[in-house]
């Protein structure tokens, strides 16, 4: 039976590169996220306490249940209008 890659509804509405918070061992953090999986995110963050560093290596898996939005990474949009216009000018070139 073929694995569920759609994302579900509460991961929707996260995406890589947006910043989020989360708790660890009772304490608040916040990074990015560099990765998306079905129910979670991995996510990057800096810690000053080097029992979390030596753990945690500045990375973790989080559940998307578990974030909390900072800030969105920027949606950068695609004019496929431009793409198509290039590629009939090289079909009525040739």
């Amino acid at each position: 039976m073929p694995k569920n890659t759609e994302p579900s509804e509460a991961q929707s509405k996260f995406h890589v590169g947006d910043e989020v918070s989360f708790t660890i061992e009772k304490r608040k953090f916040s990074g990015f996220i560099d990765k998306g999986y079905t129910n979670s995110f991995l996510i990057t963050f800096e810690s000053d306490d080097p029992d979390i560093i030596d753990k945690y290596h500045n990375k973790v898996v989080i559940n998307n249940k578990n974030l909390t939005m900072i800030k969105a990474a920027p949606v950068i949009e695609t004019d496929d209008t431009e793409n198509t216009d290039e590629e009939s000018d090289k079909k009525t070139k040739k």
